[in-house]
């Protein structure tokens, strides 16, 4: 059955874990599919991971476009997540919708954009136009050259500003919130204010959901590998058996553990 809005919603509200992987291709798509995780995330991470770049800055539009089209194709079942890219979405809420409806038209479910409660006005402005939006805070990517590295956000009085980045962009419209490296306690907090689901990485037990980039949890990505990440491919021995092992593992709630949190 097709996963929807809806779907995660009622989810959410009944206590049953999400779980989400990064794909960029047909193949990993219905094989993602068939281990019944229910949000692929077309992640402009596919910068790094697939393209070897340094950061996800250089991804494109039509880059993005190409590989969500991919991944439609492939997903029965599955949610299809699309990232919007850096500098495609920023200046004004039409120029989001522009670039939201590309990757809407070219296979995605629903787009991801990053930033705070700034973005609300343009979460909104999508949201109405029959575009869903989950929202991403905590760790943006996009902006590491302004946080000078990748390092976790929302510590002690930080945490207040994520938490009402979080409630605004919900209020805005977001349909989801997906929280980066932030302290596992802000993020049950943040998590018990929302009325939408949330999907933390790095951001501990008590989300809504999980998601990781699947050449991490795979183990075949060379970069540094951050401390929420685990390689289910070293006790599973297939790929089939990882992404199952992730999945059980993300419903029964025992991953992410103390190790992987902040």
């Amino acid at each position: 059955m097709k996963i929807t809005v809806t779907t995660l919603q009622k989810m959410a509200q009944e206590g049953h874990k999400i779980s989400m992987l990064t794909c960029y291709d047909a193949s990993f798509a219905s094989l993602l599919d068939d281990a019944g995780v229910e949000i692929l995330l077309v992640g402009d991470s596919l910068g790094m991971v697939v393209q070897g770049k340094d950061s996800t800055l250089p991804v494109t539009e039509d880059e993005m476009a190409y590989h969500i089209a991919c991944v439609a194709r492939g997903a029965k079942n599955a949610l299809i997540l699309g990232d919007m890219t850096f500098g495609a979405y920023q200046q004004s809420p039409q120029q989001a919708f522009a670039h939201a409806s590309r990757l809407m038209q070219a296979g995605a479910n629903m787009v991801k954009l990053e930033g705070g409660a700034y973005m609300a006005e343009t979460t909104r402005f999508l949201a109405e136009r029959g575009i869903p939006v989950c929202s991403h805070i905590g760790l943006t990517p996009q902006f590491v050259n302004a946080f000078g590295g990748y390092r976790v956000q929302g510590k002690g009085d930080d945490g207040r500003r994520v938490l009402n980045d979080a409630k605004a962009l919900a209020e805005a419209g977001a349909s989801m919130v997906l929280m980066e490296c932030v302290p596992a306690a802000l993020a049950r907090e943040i998590t018990d204010s929302l009325p939408v689901p949330t999907i933390g990485i790095g951001a501990g037990a008590d989300v809504s959901g999980q998601v990781l980039v699947l050449h991490d949890m795979l183990g075949v990505y060379p970069g540094k590998k951050a401390r929420f990440v685990k390689n289910f491919m070293a006790e599973a021995g297939s790929i089939q058996g990882a992404v199952e092992a992730y999945v059980k593992a993300v419903r029964g709630k025992t991953f992410p553990a103390d190790e992987h949190t902040f």
